[in-house]
């Protein structure tokens, strides 16, 4: 069995054990648990009640959240040359089709956004085995497809995430740092839970939010209570 740390252990005991905290409270907690040395993430994992192996309740969309990410993210856009001057206009990191076609097929996926035109989508589609197990391949579900190269760069780069549920039904998605204030991440992590309401399948039973949990970068996690939270 692994060894807490000193700080583990006092991070765990900050935590009622028998509490469930309201998002007010989790994201003013995050930030006394944390025991990273670096500005760590804050991840909020969202327990869904529906199945994802059916289509209708595989769960997957974007958000953007009020306050960004906290972290520049990257983003190579695939278009046609005649497209690569607005794109590096709007702020793209990388810009081209068939030089980055072949890196990524070597396995470079040093990217955390890749966007792409309609156009050029049958042309990386072999990609798919690369960028899918990874999230990175682009869809028009997820904004990532689009003939507005400047707004979807524009949005990933103010704030704007992918998320998607896995096999067990839960949405795993990173909602700002550590260095936030207590209200920046309550805001986001809001702004995320009441998307994820308003996509709830007509065909799902039950309760919906199984569980909220809110953890950063190697803390503990704190439960959230789905009533504390407005919109929902």
């Amino acid at each position: 069995m692994t060894k807490l740390s000193k700080k583990r252990k006092a991070s765990n005991a900050l935590i009622d054990a028998e509490k469930v905290y309201s998002l007010a409270e989790a994201s003013n907690l995050i930030k006394e648990v944390n025991t990273a040395k670096f500005d760590a993430s804050v991840d909020l994992h969202v327990r869904l009640g529906v199945d994802p192996r059916k289509a209708d309740q595989a769960i997957r969309g974007t958000v953007s959240l009020p306050h960004g990410t906290g972290k520049s993210k990257t983003v190579l856009v695939f278009c046609t040359p005649d497209l690569e001057e607005e794109a590096k206009a709007a702020g793209a990191d990388y810009v081209g089709l068939d030089e980055f076609i072949t890196k990524v097929e070597q396995g470079w996926t040093d990217i955390d956004v890749i966007i792409a035109t309609p156009s050029v989508m049958p042309k990386i589609a072999r990609l798919g085995r690369v960028l899918g197990p990874r999230n990175l391949m682009p869809n028009p579900k997820s904004g990532t497809v689009t003939t507005d190269l400047t707004k979807a760069i524009s949005e990933v780069k103010k704030g704007k995430i992918a998320f998607k549920i896995d096999k067990f039904g839960i949405i795993h998605a990173s909602i700002g740092r550590v260095s936030f204030s207590g209200e920046q991440i309550k805001d986001n992590a809001q702004e995320l839970i009441v998307t994820l309401s308003k996509m709830k399948p007509s065909s799902a039973k039950g309760t919906y939010f199984k569980s909220i949990s809110m953890a950063s970068t190697m803390s503990p996690g704190i439960p959230v209570d789905s009533k504390s939270i407005s919109g929902i």
